[in-house]
């Protein structure tokens, strides 16, 4: 009986790609490609948010990737109100963006959301008072209402989180205290918890810390670029995550 292999998940975040990127990022695409199943992009594929920069990621990518590619928004790509182009042209390429659906790989479920803000636990803000900070909090409701929508659709026990933002503190310690409701929401941990996902990969938060866990003990991984080089020297493009057969 031939013995099955692990399932090996690529993760990383917060490319910024410029203007100023070409043939920048063909050695994590490739390197990814030699060493996973699957690449998973947890946002800030661009720096500001404008077509051309979607358009060198994608030569990129067609360049050198060879594995099944998944992602999320991250908050640079809203920049310039141009989503739905950015979209369009990454997809082109094959990768599939997740925002409140579900995919399925190798055996493996994977839901993602980019998520926001409001911070964590007891400071969580509230939907009390003006107008406007009762809709800040309804954005960060909506987003975590769309993870449970893709974590509810998925049928296998193996469950895969993408985010941009943090569903808990732990992994944004390390920058300023003053800007961790601006990091993400605990409202993104509940449908984690509940759905009992597998593991969790987010970025966003530069400075912040490599891993913590939910409340129900999901292991959360910050992977973005900087955290990862930071962590795990300047050569560290992705984190690398087994699954087990």
């Amino acid at each position: 009986m031939t013995e099955k292999k692990p399932f090996r998940i690529a993760a990383t975040a917060d490319l910024h790609c410029s203007k100023a990127s070409h043939g920048k990022f063909r050695e994590l695409f490739k390197s990814a490609s030699d060493a996973a199943d699957v690449l998973l992009l947890c946002g800030d594929l661009t720096d500001y948010g404008l077509p051309e920069e979607a358009r060198i990621l994608a030569e990129e990518i067609e360049a050198a990737a060879t594995i099944p590619i998944l992602a999320v928004l991250g908050n640079h790509d809203f920049e310039s109100g141009r989503v739905a182009e950015i979209r369009e042209i990454i997809e082109k390429t094959g990768v599939k963006i997740l925002d409140g659906e579900s995919a399925e790989i190798g055996g493996v479920g994977f839901g993602g959301v980019c998520g926001f803000g409001g911070g964590f636990g007891p400071h969580m803000l509230n939907a009390w008072g003006e107008p406007l900070i009762k809709s800040f909090v309804q954005e960060a409701v909506d987003h975590a209402l769309r993870l449970e929508q893709a974590l509810a659709g998925l049928k296998s026990e193996r469950r895969v989180v993408l985010l941009h933002y943090s569903p808990i503190r732990e992994t944004v310690v390390g920058e300023d205290p003053e800007i961790f409701p601006f990091l993400g929401s605990s409202r993104l941990e509940n449908p984690l918890d509940n759905y009992a996902a597998t593991v969790v990969f987010h970025g966003h938060a530069h400075n912040g810390a490599r891993e913590g866990r939910t409340a129900r003990n999901v292991p959360v991984y910050n992977v973005s670029l900087p955290v990862l080089r930071r962590t795990m020297g300047d050569a560290n493009w992705f984190q690398l995550f087994q699954m087990d057969a």
